[in-house]
């Protein structure tokens, strides 16, 4: 209020004067009292913004120390939280401690345990070696009354004394280990021959397929002898379009109503038969309609080739078969062994896998797999170099078979070790398969090589007086001098033959060797 009539008694005297200095000391008066005034507003203005500052201040410092205690309890709650942990850690460590405590008592329980048997075993060796000192002591004293009593008796030296005891001792021993060798056979046969027969007999009997040893033509019949001078050709220009196209050996020779066809390769030597047979019934004979003829031909056969294979597969029940492994299966039906197709082989060997491997609780279709395809190797062993086993593997391998499947056909002649059940079923029924009456014919010269072979092995053992081949040399006959070969040493020596033939000759399936002991007393009444 002051303020505003100071102002306007200052604009009064201004107008009054306009100009005129009337009076200075009013207006001096008047002027103080104005900058007093502005001084008390200003220190009024002060004191507010000082209030208000102490009372931001106080605010601040309240909020700090309500965000340093909220941290504070942030940190105990954390720091709690840790103490919880670690505390459940040291529960877990203390727990683990004690299970392995509890591990280590067991342990040394089983220790001790080990330790009193020891001690046992140790007593009772300890009472071995004693009884054992005690009956050679008595052998001992044995040997030097035998010594003394031949001495007396015959007369003869220590030294000779020592050699026909010796010998005796031999014999003995030579005796007692046939025994027991003949004992050991008996026993193991009672509780293994019985069972494995049963299973066989049942294999067999179960899948009894239709076989008929076959081999591949050879011979392609012409009906006369001016067709090989077609077949021939100028210059011999067909005949060896004919070789070129097939891959086979065409042989002309002086043989009357025959061409011979040679060739490793059985579906190779497939075509060029049936193509020449072909050609032959036409009667049209030159390169052009040789090679028509042969890429047809060629083409029927990768068909039957691939059918067959699928036809065996399917009549085999297996799944999963890469193409290319189907195709090779089926080129096993223009491939023989000994006289036996190797496709059919394959699926026989298949079914009887899969009947043993019932018997035996195995899984059947992982056994017929195995039996099916263990001699796949044989498609492609012309071709590719190293056995059929090795080839077969490696062939099977690159397709993605099992190991079970792999090692029947890498080992299923025994080259290498099995690794599981199904190797052994396969080389039983590979050698059911094989050695069956009918299933496989070799030639006369062979056959009579392996029976004189046979018999030679037999008659190089001393005491053999006879040695005869029979059924077909699927047994070996021995007669012994009853005098020099008791019944046990008889044992040892059928066993020694056995051995011998496995090592030494080559032969599909078994061979029996029986030895034959026996003592004829004759007499002549007159």
């Amino acid at each position: 209020m002051l303020p505003v009539l100071a102002v306007e008694a200052l604009s009064i005297v201004i107008g009054a004067g306009a100009g005129l200095v009337v009076f200075p000391a009013l207006t001096y008066l008047l002027m103080r009292q104005l900058m007093g005034v502005s001084l008390e507003r200003s220190r009024q203005e002060a004191e507010q913004i000082r209030a208000r500052a102490q009372a931001d201040a106080q605010s601040e410092t309240r909020r700090a120390e309500l965000e340093a205690e909220k941290a504070a309890l942030s940190r105990k709650e954390q720091a709690e939280r840790e103490l919880a942990g670690k505390r459940d850690e040291l529960r877990e460590t203390e727990r683990r401690l004690q299970k392995r405590e509890d591990l280590l008592d067991q342990k040394l329980q089983r220790l001790t345990d080990k330790e009193s048997e020891l001690e046992r075993a140790a007593a009772g060796y300890r009472q071995r070696e004693q009884a054992v000192a005690q009956a050679q002591a008595q052998l001992e004293g044995t040997l030097a009354e035998q010594r003394e009593r031949l001495t007396q008796i015959a007369g003869m030296s220590a030294e000779q004394a020592r050699e026909t005891l010796i010998q005796r001792v031999e014999q003995e021993a030579r005796a007692d280990m046939a025994k027991a060798t003949r004992r050991i056979i008996d026993e193991a046969e009672g509780h293994a021959k019985e069972r494995a027969r049963e299973i066989t007999l049942m294999a067999v009997q179960r899948y009894a397929a239709e076989h008929t040893a076959e081999s591949t033509v050879r011979a392609v019949p012409i009906p006369s002898d001016d067709m090989k001078g077609r077949i021939i050709g100028r210059e011999g220009r067909n005949i060896r379009a004919i070789e070129k196209a097939t891959g086979a050996d065409i042989i002309v020779d002086d043989t009357p109503g025959v061409i011979v066809v040679s060739c490793f390769d059985k579906v190779r030597q497939a075509v060029a038969v049936e193509s020449l047979q072909r050609l032959i019934a036409d009667g049209r004979m030159h390169p052009s309609r040789i090679e028509e003829v042969v890429e047809k031909v060629r083409s029927e056969i990768e068909e039957r080739v691939v059918r067959s294979g699928k036809e065996a597969v399917t009549e085999t029940n297996l799944r999963g078969l890469h193409p290319k492994m189907v195709e090779a299966m089926g080129k096993l039906a223009y491939r023989t062994s000994y006289g036996q197709n190797v496709l059919r082989h394959s699926v026989e060997v298949a079914f009887l896998c899969q009947i043993i491997a019932d018997q035996l609780g195995l899984d059947a279709a992982l056994a017929r797999r195995c039996g099916f395809l263990h001699d796949i190797g044989k498609a492609m062993d012309h071709e590719v170099e190293g056995t059929h086993p090795k080839i077969g593997y490696d062939f099977a391998k690159q397709f993605g078979e099992r190991e079970p499947v792999l090692n029947a056909i890498l080992g299923h002649h025994g080259d290498v070790p099995a690794t599981s059940f199904y190797t052994p079923i396969v080389m039983a029924a590979d050698a059911v398969s094989s050695a069956r009456p009918g299933a496989r014919r070799e030639s006369l010269e062979k056959y009579i090589q392996r029976l004189e072979q046979l018999q030679d092995i037999a008659k190089g053992y001393p005491g053999v007086t006879e040695a005869h081949a029979i059924q077909a040399g699927r047994e070996v006959r021995v007669m012994v001098d009853a005098r020099r070969i008791s019944d046990d040493e008889a044992v040892t020596m059928a066993q020694s033959i056995a051995k011998r033939v496995s090592e030494e000759m080559t032969f599909p399936g078994e061979i029996r060797v029986t030895v034959l002991r026996e003592t004829r007393a004759v007499e002549f009444a007159r």
